[in-house]
């Protein structure tokens, strides 16, 4: 039988790279990842999808840091990270094209949570959007 001991942690490990404000800016945004045929659309299911490319952190049982990831509706994310309908270098293809489009779009919310007069002049953003 196995004692217990009496340490025990405060607040859980917090991995590398983690960065929740780069996760909540995803939340209401529409799929970045768009993969044709796969795609449901929508916000509903749209969660931060993250890279899987060692380039930007990932390992084996190591997720990417939170800056390298998109909105990415269910069907897409688990295309993304365990389907089969694509080869490796296609999945990395559809992730580099959806952060490209996605990361100026973050920036923009992030700057306007700090100064919202960073939105005056950017169509369709707003405080509400944010």
């Amino acid at each position: 039988m196995m004692k217990r001991t009496a340490f025990k942690r405060s607040t859980p490990k917090k991995r590398t790279g983690h960065d929740k404000t780069m996760l909540t800016a995803c939340k209401g945004e529409l799929c970045y990842l768009r993969i044709p045929g796969v795609c449901i659309g929508g916000i509903d299911t749209v969660v931060p999808a993250h890279s899987n490319q060692n380039r930007h952190g990932k390992g084996m049982g190591i997720k990417a840091d939170d800056q390298y990831s998109v909105p990415a509706c269910f069907a897409c994310h688990a295309e993304i990270d365990q389907g089969n309908q694509f080869s490796k270098e296609e999945k990395f293809s559809y992730w580099d094209s959806a952060f490209e489009a996605w990361e100026p779009v973050r920036e923009m919310k992030l700057a306007a949570k700090t100064n919202p007069a960073t939105l005056a002049g950017v169509p369709g953003l707003s405080i509400a959007s944010i």
